[in-house]
């Protein structure tokens, strides 16, 4: 950063690295640059400021230039336990006091050398702290890393120059995305979806509601229809509703580019103070989910002025199973968590990608079953593509994928999924996809199919994640049968569902009989006719 503006960003999750600068720049105006001194290195994990909850902290460095501030590095990460009240994850936080010891600013290195006050802080306050430290002293590296290459280019080119060449990276970036800007449509658009639940009130879905409007000059992203005074820990800091605001932005502004902070100077994110995107302490904030599914209610905003450049819904999720306990290979506590892929929207080029990291986390871990199994008492059952979960459309959507868990030992499970009683759209006549949904002791007399929440899993239980699939785009029964029996083939889809959804039967030695083919559509189109 520079000026407190990105100017250079890593690859990876947008929703983490676009707050990184707005934590900067309240931690400027909290202690003032004059505080800011060569070899400080600052931890914030205070959520209003920090753009994410206690456990998502933002550790930056000041760069120096021959005495002078010329920007800052920083590093952002999900560490382990900080005294939030439930290891692991809190699902039901009704305050930010439950969330966790909190850092507004607060030095870890004072001129190089290590404050023993804060890091003994969190040393003692922390569940695994081992882990913790060492992941924090791992931020700290690549500050510190980063501040030295900032120096070298600045001693090799000038600091002047160096100055001079962000500012005008930054000024490029901003001419790209006002020349793609203004090659959009223009229109203002609305589109709503909801959440499950607060994690407090289980029965009473969370409406995210957005109203876009793109103008020669500007895209207006308001969010103030979204639900007020929502009690439990979904709640967005702004800086992520900012951050992931400026994912979509991008996306259909100037996705080939760097990210730069003049990439998002067109864009601008209306907020209500006191709702779901807008936290104000003491307000919770710990699950993030909101920032996670926020995404895709711009984008359905979106198709409905742009349908040729947007996609159906992906399955809106990330999915993410945490289980913890104790480990009795090593009589030590375990967490390990993984977040599973999901299907894409169908979209006007083709079908939606099968099982792939959802749109907010691309880069996210997608664990290999060996090294759970290996780190964990866990047992994985089978891990693969979920048939007949994506929606049916002339491009179908992709499928999500399941991942059974079998517990070795005493755990608990904690889902961390919030989009399984609403489906993922359709879009252009496309059919909305299957969602997410847990299954607990599958194929057992207790089977039960339940969403997100916090399950004891005794030695020899199971729990089965099973992600959503990608909505439909365009009518199924255009879609050539030569490829919805490609589909049976390969596992995406059923002969049964074949038939149902897209009038396509298929014999039992996998050929489409296209005469029965041609009458079930047939009486689809009219059975289509008369609901009509």
């Amino acid at each position: 950063m520079t000026r407190d503006n990105v100017v250079a960003d890593a690859p990876g999750i947008a929703v983490f690295t676009r707050g990184n600068d707005y934590g900067v720049k309240k931690s400027v105006e909290f202690l003032g640059k004059d505080a800011m001194r060569p070899g400080d290195v600052f931890i914030l994990n205070y959520p209003y400021w920090s753009s994410a909850h206690t456990l998502d902290p933002l550790v930056f460095a000041p760069v120096h230039a021959k005495d002078e501030l010329i920007g800052f590095a920083s590093c952002r990460i999900h560490v382990m336990d900080l005294k939030q009240k439930n290891p692991g994850y809190v699902l039901d936080s009704t305050d930010a006091y439950q969330e966790g010891i909190v850092f507004p600013a607060s030095r870890l290195y004072a001129e190089g050398k290590p404050n023993d006050d804060v890091l003994n802080l969190i040393r003692f306050n922390s569940r695994l702290p081992k882990h913790t430290i060492g992941d924090i002293q791992a931020q700290v590296s690549a500050c510190m890393t980063g501040v030295k290459r900032m120096q070298e280019v600045a001693e090799k080119y000038g600091t002047e120059q160096l100055i001079q060449a962000m500012a005008d990276i930054n000024e490029h970036g901003e001419r790209l995305a006002r020349l793609a800007l203004q090659k959009l449509p223009k229109g203002t658009w609305y589109a709503e979806d909801f959440m499950d639940s607060d994690g407090i009130d289980l029965d009473k879905p969370v409406k995210m509601a957005c109203e876009v409007t793109i103008t020669d000059d500007e895209m207006i992203v308001d969010w103030s229809p979204s639900d007020r005074d929502v009690p439990g820990p979904i709640n967005l800091p702004p800086g992520q509703t900012e951050a992931v605001s400026s994912l979509i932005f991008k996306s259909i502004t100037t996705p080939d580019s760097p990210v730069v902070a003049g990439n998002f100077a067109p864009m601008r994110v209306v907020t209500e103070e006191g709702s779901v995107m807008h936290a104000v302490h003491p307000m919770p904030t710990f699950t993030l989910w909101t920032g996670l599914l926020a995404g895709e209610v711009i984008l359905k905003a979106l198709a409905q002025g742009m349908p040729d450049r947007i996609p159906a819904s992906s399955g809106g999720d990330v999915s993410s199973m945490m289980g913890l306990g104790t480990n009795p290979r090593t009589g030590e506590p375990w967490v390990e968590a993984t977040n599973e892929a999901v299907g894409f929207g169908g979209h006007a080029g083709g079908d939606g990608e099968d099982g792939i990291m959802h749109l907010s986390e691309p880069g996210c871990r997608n664990n290999p079953v060996e090294v759970l199994e290996q780190k964990a008492p866990l047992f994985i059952e089978s891990y693969g593509y979920a048939p007949d979960t994506a929606g049916a459309g002339k491009h179908r959507g992709g499928v999500g994928v399941a991942r059974h868990y079998r517990f070795e030992a005493d755990s608990t499970g904690i889902c961390l999924v919030y989009k399984t009683k609403s489906r993922p759209y359709g879009l252009q006549g496309g059919a909305d996809a299957e969602p997410a949904k847990i299954v607990l002791d599958q194929d057992t007399p207790d089977e039960r199919i339940t969403g997100g929440g916090t399950y004891p899993r005794p030695a020899g239980t199971t729990l089965n994640n099973v992600t959503g699939g990608g909505g439909g785009y365009g009518d199924p029964l255009e879609r050539d049968p030569a490829l919805v029996r490609e589909d049976v083939i390969d596992g995406f889809i059923s002969i049964s569902n074949a038939a149902k959804a897209y009038g396509v039967i298929i014999t039992d030695d996998l050929l489409v009989d296209e005469e029965a083919t041609a009458s079930a559509r047939d009486e689809l189109r009219d059975a289509s006719t008369v609901s009509e």
